[in-house]
């Protein structure tokens, strides 16, 4: 008789943002997780009985013992408007994002789903996809079995937070969207929604490796979730 597989255990950050408010939601949903931790600096609104809360000081995980996990899901990420600098920004989206990580690995986690954004790349001149293209670099030198890295360009949703030249930009955007094709596709503007169901069936995907999902695989794995 063949064994009864334990369902896994999920951990969380940046679970009170856009996407990763939406990916705890479909997580909680789901009956595949016998836990679910989200970590936070603040207070989550989430009622689930798979739900786990963890209030934490990401510039400390390195100090935190993270208990079992199986799998990472990362949303974690600002502006650097909304940081307030260049540094304030880096110490959030770069060494905040190693640093769970980096909890995750310590925890078991063979899974990593990360959302970063189209067009990172460690060579950028621009120095927030150069940000974004350093930290998916040195996530390939993790050991994790899957590196699952997602690159969504506008994401559409309603933020608990204001950022009006984006709310401008998310109300046009849609229109666009039929006019990028081909290799304009990633360009394309996403809901938050999308992305997280995406996240999460790239997470129970069997596929291995690093590898990379722009907006047309975004599309495609959410539309099978």
């Amino acid at each position: 008789m063949a064994k009864t597989r334990t369902p896994p255990i999920a951990v969380v950050a940046g679970a009170t943002g856009l996407v990763g408010r939406a990916c705890l939601d479909h997580l909680c949903a789901s009956n595949r997780y016998r836990k679910i931790v989200a970590l936070a600096r603040r207070p989550i609104d989430r009622c689930a009985t798979t739900l786990e809360v963890r209030l934490v000081d990401f510039s400390r995980l390195d100090e935190i013992d993270p208990g079992p996990v199986d799998v990472a899901f990362c949303a974690l990420g600002t502006t650097i408007a909304t940081a307030g600098s260049r540094e304030a920004f880096r110490r959030v989206d770069h060494d905040c994002t190693l640093a769970f990580a980096r909890f995750a690995r310590r925890g078991g986690a063979r899974r990593f789903v990360l959302v970063s954004s189209v067009g990172a790349d460690a060579s950028s001149s621009n120095f927030y996809l150069r940000v974004k293209g350093e930290v998916e670099d040195a996530l390939r030198g993790m050991p994790f079995e899957v590196v699952a890295i997602l690159r969504p360009g506008l994401l559409l949703g309603d933020r608990t937070e204001s950022r009006p030249g984006e709310a401008v930009a998310r109300a046009v955007a849609p229109l666009f969207n039929p006019l990028l094709v081909g290799p304009l596709a990633k360009y394309r503007s996403v809901s938050a929604d999308r992305v997280a169901a995406a996240m999460v069936a790239a997470a129970e995907s069997d596929r291995r490796g690093t590898y990379m999902l722009d907006v047309p695989e975004i599309e495609r794995l959410a539309a099978h979730h």
